[in-house]
């Protein structure tokens, strides 16, 4: 699948997947990943049986665009709404009040979930085609290394995905930055390929 033109039938059977309750993985704008609906609670319960991931750890979303994320959260702060604008598509990802649909499990009860627009055009279109952000932790068993290779994550989670979405190798780097930004004070959660100062300066 191209990297920057995915095949609309290829997006349309990973959707499908997703929103039966079943696991894809989809190249991002640094490694493989993970995707399920956020929504769909058995889905949800085979991500961290997958990674063999606690279910306490929060699961980060990836949406299509701003407007998705606006169906995900019950209110966007003014100043994430500046940064989305500033930032995404990036490797931002930034902290939002989730709606009741999204299963508990993905937020680990706080009720709220780090999100971003990745500027990956297979990530975004997986997202617009289930119609709603999509989970997009990493495609691997937690302890393990990620990886940049469609085969490579679908070996390491072998027997758990129903579908690879395959674009050739991702760039790697660093991961997404993460800030809670809902509060006139800004926060780092997790600093990352965009430095924090930058995220200050451009407020």
């Amino acid at each position: 699948m191209s990297p920057t033109d995915p095949e609309p039938g290829a997006l349309a059977r990973a959707a499908g997947v997703l929103s039966r309750g079943g696991l894809v993985v989809f190249p991002t704008d640094t490694l493989y990943g993970l995707a399920a609906d956020p929504r769909n609670a058995d889905g949800v319960a085979r991500v961290y049986r997958a990674k063999v991931r606690v279910p306490q750890q929060a699961l980060p979303l990836v949406a299509g665009d701003l407007e998705q994320v606006e169906t995900l959260s019950t209110r966007l702060s003014p100043l994430t709404r500046r940064l989305a604008d500033r930032f995404w598509p990036g490797p931002l990802s930034l902290v939002v009040d989730v709606v009741p649909s999204v299963v508990r499990d993905v937020h680990g009860g706080s009720g709220t979930v780090a999100v971003r627009v990745p500027d990956q055009a297979v990530a975004r279109a997986l997202a617009l085609g289930l119609g709603f952000p999509i989970v997009a932790t990493s495609a691997n068993r937690s302890g393990s290394p990620a990886t940049c290779l469609a085969d490579a994550a679908a070996s390491a989670l072998e027997g758990e995905v129903d579908l690879v979405l395959d674009s050739g190798p991702t760039t790697g780097g660093e991961p997404s930055t993460i800030v809670d930004a809902r509060t006139d004070a800004p926060r780092l959660i997790r600093e990352g390929a965009i430095p924090f100062s930058i995220v200050l300066e451009a407020l």
